[in-house]
């Protein structure tokens, strides 16, 4: 499993290949777009930025795997999310959208996993590799409720 040091360190270069090459590198990985997604700290309040893989876009619905690689603890993302939902999504060199996080309910997570899986049969693999369920976060546009 890779450490945490070793997940920031791929992060931080995977963020930086993108900046650099103005989004004509790194915004795919293994066929499947990817994202970053940026959370608040649970703990220090200050945005966390993570590139992730979206194995389904769905319109303006991206579903993300909280896989981290099989392991059998969730990501920190993921706890973040989980206590602060209304998270920043980019694509490429896009600009960022505020969007809401929800992690799908069993159920949900159960139909949607064999799509996830014909998009990339490693997460297959990476759910062999855990005890731990691995969720499935859906990103929707967010809607400020606040507004008339």
């Amino acid at each position: 499993m890779p450490t945490d040091r070793q997940l920031k360190t791929v992060n931080t270069l995977h963020r930086a290949v993108i900046r650099l090459s103005g989004g004509t590198l790194g915004t795919t990985f293994k066929g499947m777009p990817t994202i970053r997604l940026t959370t608040i700290g649970r703990k220090s309040g200050r945005p966390h930025a993570v590139i992730l893989t979206a194995p389904i876009i769905d319109g303006d619905t991206i579903v993300v795997v909280a896989s981290r690689g099989g392991d059998p603890t969730d990501p920190a993302w993921l706890h973040n999310l989980r206590a602060t939902p209304t998270v920043r999504v980019s694509r490429g060199q896009g600009p960022d959208r505020p969007m809401t996080a929800r992690v799908l309910s069993p159920t949900e997570r159960n139909a949607l996993w064999p799509d996830v899986v014909a998009a990339h049969p490693g997460y297959a693999d990476y759910q062999k590799m855990t005890t731990r369920t691995i969720p499935l976060i859906a990103l929707t546009p967010h809607c400020d409720t606040q507004r008339p």
